[in-house]
């Protein structure tokens, strides 16, 4: 069975702005391009315009996820990850990043890919104040209650 495919409206901002897409047929993120030549001091952040505005369905939203070779090549990565763009957004998407190199400032030339797309169907929940809760086998375990990782940080 083959996933519906939304039809996603995109204006470009600047002329320049690369259109989002998918390096490979079967990529859960199309690719984000940078539409400004930005430099990421160590540390710093910047939230880098793409020069696209998109209209997401009703139903949907995009989220914003890092791209693993600029993280792991050179410590840059989404600042807020996943950045998340609702269906009633309509203005620029930009992606905020930030370079957690301690020594090397980054180039971002634009063009450049910087993060992926991945836009996803979404629920709205109903929330239900309860006096409990039903009872599982993990229980009220929290973060990192399955092993290898302490909240007390030991």
């Amino acid at each position: 069975m083959t996933p519906s495919r939304p039809h996603i409206p995109i204006r470009k901002l600047d002329a320049g702005a690369a259109v989002p897409a998918y390096a490979h047929a079967d990529d859960a993120g199309a690719d984000l391009c940078a539409a400004e030549d930005v430099v990421l001091e160590p540390f710093a952040r910047h939230a880098v315009r793409t020069g696209l505005a998109i209209a997401l369905p009703e139903g949907y939203a995009a989220f914003v996820h890092p791209r693993s070779g600029l993280a792991a090549k050179h410590g840059v990565t989404v600042a807020n990850a996943p950045g998340t763009i609702d269906a009633g957004y309509r203005g620029e998407i930009r992606v905020a990043l930030v370079n957690l190199d301690p020594h090397t400032a980054h180039h971002i030339t634009a063009g450049d890919r910087i993060a992926q797309l991945v836009v996803q169907e979404v629920a709205h929940a109903e929330f239900a104040v309860v006096e409990s809760l039903d009872e599982t086998q993990r229980g009220s375990g929290g973060f990192g209650s399955t092993g290898g990782f302490s909240a007390s940080g030991d």
